[in-house]
């Protein structure tokens, strides 16, 4: 690994009744872009808000740069794009209104890459956000993560409520920034999101990384055995699996597929 950038080690944010992250350890190295894999409460927004500084870890130590996440959350939340996963935008803005705050917020005006974004996301941002879809309002969060050519990003869960030509099109922006040098934390639950665009994955289940994988070497029941463990996958495949002994192997394509979802409702239609 090149020179980490984004580093955890051995640490735990509990909230009670399993919640939280538990000696959480992993590094991510400049230039890299990694896909944080999990089911739905797995601790992946949790590590994302701790590694923005908006919450104090109880045990252990994450840095980014080299930086203690939050004793110097202010400096990091200026420089970062964060995308989190769930987006609330005040509602009596417009689209433009909101980019030029968060710009502000950052002591600069709004920069000139924020048309570039908001034209190659069709985005409308004379809008009130109050009347904008899910989807579009998931854009105006995507631009203002990107906006400012961020050397990190954090984004949790991006393509949440987007239509599949925009996702195809948030893979192109990332395959830029990679190329930009961007390091970059990718959570999602999209199989092909993180095929397209990372380089591994790290899989966490119930706030504890479980393991890791090249994103080249990915498939949908590796994925799945890596997020429930073997015995949810053969459940997974349960009545199917004379079928797919004769060779019949259907599946929801890669780029669809809701990892989030249980193993069973994945296989009953898990995909969006």
């Amino acid at each position: 690994m090149m020179e980490p950038v984004i580093q955890l080690e051995r640490v735990t944010k509990d909230y009670g009744g399993g919640r939280g992250v538990f000696d959480l350890s992993f590094a991510v190295g400049r230039g890299e872009v990694v896909g944080f894999l999990g089911a739905n409460g797995a601790g992946k927004s949790v590590t994302m808000r701790l590694l923005m500084g908006f919450v104090r870890a109880d045990g252990g130590r994450a840095t980014l740069g080299g930086r203690p996440c939050f004793a110097d959350r202010a400096a990091i939340q200026r420089e970062v794009g964060y995308l989190p996963g769930e987006l609330a935008l005040p509602g009596d803005m417009t689209g433009r209104s909101f980019l030029a705050f968060v710009a502000g917020m950052r002591g600069t005006a709004l920069p000139c890459r924020a048309n570039a974004l908001i034209d190659f996301f069709e985005l409308d941002p004379s809008a009130k956000l109050r009347a904008m879809s899910k989807g579009t309002r998931q854009k105006v969060g995507i631009v203002a993560a990107f906006m400012h050519g961020p050397a990190v990003l954090l984004l949790d869960e991006p393509t949440s409520g987007l239509d599949l030509l925009m996702q195809r099109r948030f893979v192109e922006l990332v395959r830029a920034e990679k190329r930009r040098g961007a390091t970059i934390l990718l959570s999602s639950h999209v199989l092909g999101e993180v095929e397209g665009t990372c380089d591994r994955a790290l899989f966490v289940r119930s706030g504890r990384l479980t393991s890791e994988a090249c994103a080249a070497d990915l498939t949908l029941d590796a994925t799945l055995e890596h997020l429930y463990g073997a015995e949810a996958l053969r459940r997974r495949w349960g009545d199917a699996a004379e079928g797919r002994a004769a060779g019949n192997r259907s599946a929801a394509p890669s780029d669809s597929v809701d990892l989030g979802r249980s193993p069973a409702s994945s296989e009953r239609g898990g995909v969006r």
